[in-house]
């Protein structure tokens, strides 16, 4: 019988907050009103060297003013400052007295709430524009007079609030305001994206000449920084991590054991929706080149027969949440009975999978639950450690070569944490899995014949709960439908499709039709994200 532990809240997590970030000495916030680029601002920012969190406009000022933010940024958004329904932003940030710049939608809000006047624009500018610089502020200091800039906005502000100078306008409208006394600068354009051909310019502006902030978000300062925040909250305990094998478990998995060194174990489920072979290659690669210590799970009936029936995306990715943790919640009861108690669960959480799992209220929607995220219970008997947490993905490689891992883990495509789960459209259930299985690895093979691997964010196989019929050895056949996918991308928040080469497709096709028996049909995916996802569920 399992011995009663401690039950904690899953909330009570070891991850960098807003008021204890990872590994920065100076800190901007990112107030997201729901633009699909706020992301990109945050990544933008990064690329200089400095730490940036992200937001919801509606969060509390005090959650704000915890962060302690050297400047604060106001994104984009889809709505109208002037509607009822616009977002409820705590107006008394633009009071803080910290350099503050509104990006579009972020004009109008500053525009609206100090005594200006916005409206609906008499002409709409979506797309490529040019600015014309009319007044010098640090903000736009060293930019060239005419400016070509990417706009999206029906909106415009038709008279400034007392204070502000306008500083940048267009043909059609105001294009950048600034009041220097209260520390507020605003454009009307996007500078985060490529086609502001000096955006990049702007931000360091904003970051160095207006904040003063220093480039000293690294590799280094965040390993040093996150190794010594672990030692201390984990002090003399044990914990668990959960490992795939993948990037990011693995490259937690080596911040910890650099922490806490053989207090912590890695725990390697067989949850029944792997990769072909995935649960030898992965021990044999773990326990060779990182040399952890590693504890591998055989847990395929115990998570198939919870997936039994269900079809529902959120609620697959949810069910193998709660398993994962009730499976990570024995093994911890295991090791305590012969080393000690395991208080913390390390896992290697990103920080795309915290902004698309939000629950916070706010402009921006959940897009889908990811399973160590949106789909923990709300109790758990283990403390989360989560060094990763805000990471996108090209980061958390960066952090593994300076911790000397081998590029041989770094260079795997990422894998959802579901598995083949997300990528079997209805029924989970062992013969399906084992028909994906088959095509998944024909897909991953043929891509590093290619020589593409490397150069793709991900690329695999999907199954459909589709039947078509065809026609093999003059024999008729009604039989299933399988989807390559493959997309380019930064950090998973955004992807375009890859337009693998013709006689690549030609060979993934025959190989699936001829050598998986139970698929007579493939397709290929050629939708970007957004709209799409980058997975099927």
């Amino acid at each position: 019988m399992q011995k009663e532990r401690p039950v904690h809240s899953s909330k009570t997590a070891l991850n960098p907050s807003p008021s204890q970030p990872a590994a920065q000495a100076s800190t901007i916030v990112i107030l997201d009103f729901g633009s699909q680029y706020t992301q990109l601002i945050a990544r933008r920012i990064r690329e200089q060297n400095v730490f940036s969190i992200v937001l919801p406009c509606t969060v509390p000022l005090e959650q704000i003013t915890a962060a302690n933010p050297a400047g604060i940024i106001l994104s984009g958004g889809p709505c109208s400052v002037y509607d009822a329904d616009a977002p409820a932003a705590d107006a008394r940030v633009l009071a803080l007295g910290k350099p503050i710049l509104g990006i579009c939608y972020g004009l109008q809000f500053i525009t609206h709430h100090l005594g200006g006047k916005v409206s609906s624009a008499a002409r709409r500018e979506y797309g490529h524009a040019e600015v014309k610089i009319v007044a010098e502020t640090p903000l736009l200091s060293g930019l060239a007079k005419h400016q070509p800039v990417w706009m999206s906005h029906g909106d415009e502000a038709l008279e400034l609030p007392p204070g502000f100078v306008l500083t940048a306008k267009t043909d059609n409208a105001v294009a950048g305001i600034a009041d220097e006394n209260r520390r507020i600068w605003a454009v009307q354009f996007h500078p985060e994206v490529h086609h502001t051909r000096q955006g990049t310019d702007l931000l360091r502006n904003f970051l160095f000449r207006i904040c003063g902030v220093a480039a000293d978000w690294t590799p280094e300062h965040f390993i040093q920084t996150t190794v010594e925040r672990i030692r201390q909250q984990v002090g003399t305990g044990r914990a668990i991590c959960a490992l795939s094998g993948g990037v990011d478990s693995s490259v937690a998995a080596v911040l910890v054991h650099r922490a806490i060194g053989d207090r912590l174990t890695c725990v390697f489920v067989d949850n029944g929706v792997l990769r072909k072979n995935e649960f030898q290659k992965v021990q044999e690669n773990l326990r060779g080149h990182l040399g952890l210590n590693l504890v591998a799970v055989d847990a395929r009936e115990r998570f198939l027969s919870r997936l039994a029936g269900v079809t529902d995306p959120e609620a697959k990715r949810k069910i193998i949440g709660r398993e994962f943790i009730a499976v990570f919640d024995d093994e911890a009861q295991r090791i305590a009975e012969h080393s000690g108690t395991v208080d913390w669960l390390v896992q290697g959480t990103l920080y795309p999978d915290v902004i698309e799992s939000s629950s916070v209220k706010g402009p921006s929607q959940t897009i889908k639950s990811h399973h160590n995220v949106g789909g923990l219970p709300e109790t758990m008997q283990l403390k989360l450690i989560e060094p990763l947490r805000d990471l996108f993905k090209d980061e958390v490689r960066r952090m593994g070569r300076d911790l000397g891992m081998p590029e041989e883990i770094l260079q795997r495509q990422p894998f959802p944490g579901p598995g083949l789960a997300v990528r079997i459209l209805g029924e989970v259930t062992a013969s399906r899995v084992a028909l994906l299985q088959e095509a998944d690895a024909i897909v991953v093979e043929e891509i590093k014949s290619a020589g593409l691997y490397t150069k793709i964010w991900q690329s695999f196989a999907v199954l459909l709960p589709v039947q078509s019929v065809g026609v093999m050895g003059d024999q008729r056949t009604y039989a299933a439908t399988c989807a390559v996918r493959a997309v380019h991308s930064e950090d998973g928040m955004t992807a375009d499709w890859t337009p693998l080469p013709y006689d690549v497709l030609q060979r993934i096709s025959s190989r699936i039709v001829n050598e998986v028996r139970g698929i007579n049909r493939v397709v290929y995916d050629i939708t970007s994200k957004p709209p799409g996802t980058i997975e099927w569920e």
